[in-house]
């Protein structure tokens, strides 16, 4: 019986592939469906002093299309962007009617680079 003590396994040419993210550069024309409208509230006013910006956008979109859509209709690259979930909540009517719903929403943040702006007209 052979020892396979002294052997050593040899790797074959194993090589390295890097696999960069898709980013969607073109929203074929669906941008302003994406970022529906800007979000203006006291704290989102407090950080446009620092570069993020908030937007409403559906659902479904993600952080790709957001991407595509800002560059598309502001003409700015964003350097990061976070989506903040807001569930929908029963509300009352302020009549006999009863409970309503508010619908689901979804925030985007954009983090654009120092020196890019955008401008709401």
């Amino acid at each position: 019986m052979a020892s396979s003590k002294g052997k050593k396994k040899e790797k074959k040419g194993e090589t390295t592939r890097h696999v960069h993210a898709r980013v969607r550069t073109s929203t074929n024309g669906f941008a302003h469906e994406i970022i529906r409208a800007p979000w203006f509230s006291e704290k989102a006013l407090i950080v446009t002093e620092k570069g993020v910006y908030t937007f409403a956008v559906p659902l479904r979109a993600t952080k790709a299309d957001i991407a595509g859509a800002i560059k598309e209709i502001y003409k700015v690259t964003p350097r990061k962007i976070r989506i903040a979930h807001l569930p929908g909540k029963s509300k009352s009517m302020r009549t006999k009617r009863g409970e309503g719903v508010r619908a689901a929403r979804h925030k985007a943040y954009v983090y654009l680079n120092a020196g890019d702006t955008i401008q709401f007209a």
